[in-house]
């Protein structure tokens, strides 16, 4: 090996320690394997350095805030510390809020209640329904998927110069595509937002577990994402930024600990006082368990070295790429191109085959979890697959038959805790079933492809 080489194993790391890897599922056609875990832009699995430090900490639970116990004091104590780890981790500002919700979809959708009235919203049709659906009560324009990053920010620019009447206006933007896995230019966008006098929001669901957030260098307005995408299994997810229209807008949830003070009238109503900080949107008891879980998670990668965590995380979106390309029935989805940079996420479909007939052989035959469908991104995957907007197809299984063209796609996708095995039997795997076909027959049942026991592939 040459010291140029050494250098550079040097500064690619091993696949983290994740729960479950050593997980075996039963194969349809006999025996067992150990599951390969190819689903990390659905729920990413814990690391196992977050449920050491979560079961370290559960015999110590107690209630936050208003606890006056010595467990009650430790717990307020790691909550609001967990809040300190996650405004480092993601760069926040001195003045930026952190506010834990329960996902991206809460954190959007806390944002939607909080923007001004008259508040126009920019959303292109490219993002997640987390992103696309939330402003219901906001004038929203969407726009049309662009096919390239510079084409992104030109049609920004535009429909942001054409708005009227002049005012409040929000740009919600993904950070890495949940279904291309490509990289939008975020910075670029942010620049153009703010030159029309315009916000904007990050949803980093799928660029955080791969990539380094910094709100700061990004310089965009908040930040939202998700802890169990971010190997973190709890309910829990991360609205970060500015303060102003969140202390403006009336409480997420009404109810304890969103209120400061409140107090009976003379004329029988009731006065309150809300909080000004990040405790305005979090009323109710708060799930500590799962907010200490993501500030675990922040340390983690961290500690592991992100830059060595994305060295090796594209030499596997390399290795499948490579091999995808092997197998011409194969179409590997994208909007911006092959040279587009890219995290650990890919979507495709195979001539001749439904895809969610393709998913469950990967499942029964192979042991390895993938996702077929259209990703909760439905304007998206039709788009890059050339259909109509109203052609049938949901989020989930299709209704076609195994075999039958599908209007839906198959998703790989994979992190930090990604060994090289799985990325090697998966492309094995389709190259297999691509050359050889299934050995199984399947059926549908409740709306999922499924093996039909007892019946090997005639």
């Amino acid at each position: 090996m040459s010291v140029v080489t050494a250098a550079a194993d040097r500064s690619i790391c091993s696949p983290l320690p994740i729960l479950g890897k050593d997980v075996t599922v039963p194969l349809v056609t006999g025996g067992e394997v150990t599951y390969a875990a190819l689903d990390y832009a659905a729920s990413a699995p814990a690391l196992q350095r977050v449920w050491d430090d979560v079961a370290a900490y559960a015999p110590y639970y107690g209630s936050v805030h208003r606890g006056a116990g010595y467990l009650s004091q430790l717990s307020t104590d790691l909550f609001e510390n967990s809040r300190k780890a996650v405004a480092e981790f993601l760069g926040c500002r001195v003045d930026d809020q952190v506010i834990f919700t329960r996902s991206t979809t809460d954190s959007l959708n806390l944002l939607a209640a909080a923007v001004p009235a008259d508040c126009q919203v920019f959303v292109y049709e490219t993002e997640h329904h987390a992103s696309l659906l939330p402003w219901r009560d906001a004038r929203v324009t969407y726009l049309n998927a662009p096919r390239t990053p510079a084409q992104a920010v030109e049609t920004l620019e535009r429909a942001l110069a054409d708005r009227d009447p002049y005012g409040p206006a929000l740009v919600c933007v993904t950070g890495a595509s949940n279904v291309t896995g490509e990289l939008w230019p975020v910075k670029e966008l942010a620049a153009a937002a703010h030159a029309h006098g315009a916000r904007i929001v990050l949803d980093a669901a799928q660029l955080a577990p791969h990539h380094p957030v910094d709100i700061d260098e990004l310089d965009v307005d908040w930040v939202a994402f998700s802890g169990h995408k971010l190997y973190a299994p709890f309910g829990s997810g991360v609205l970060a930024g500015r303060a102003d229209w969140l202390q403006d807008a009336e409480p997420y949830l009404a109810g304890g600990g969103a209120s400061r003070k409140v107090a009976r009238r003379t004329d029988g109503g009731v006065d309150v006082e809300w909080h000004s900080t990040a405790a305005r949107h979090e009323a109710g008891s708060p799930n500590v368990i799962g907010v200490y879980s993501i500030a675990s998670a922040c340390k983690a990668l961290t500690e592991a070295g992100f830059e060595r965590l994305v060295a090796r995380e594209q030499q596997l979106v390399t290795r499948v790429r490579e091999g995808l390309a092997e197998v011409p029935q194969v179409k590997v989805l994208s909007l911006f191109g092959d040279d587009a940079p890219r995290v650990g996420v890919i979507s495709f479909v195979v001539e001749g085959w439904n895809s969610s007939h393709f998913a469950a052989a990967l499942s029964a035959e192979y042991g390895i979890g993938v996702r077929d469908g259209l990703f909760c991104a439905h304007p998206l995957v039709r788009t890059l697959l050339g259909s109509d907007p109203q052609d049938p197809g949901e989020c989930g299984a299709p209704e076609a038959e195994p075999g039958e063209r599908s209007l839906n796609a198959i998703r790989v996708s994979f992190g930090a805790g990604t060994p090289d095995e799985h990325i090697e039997r998966f492309v094995r795997a389709v190259k297999e079933l691509v050359s050889e076909g299934a050995q199984w027959k399947y059926r549908t049942e409740d709306g999922r492809c499924v093996p039909d026991r007892g019946t090997a592939q005639v």
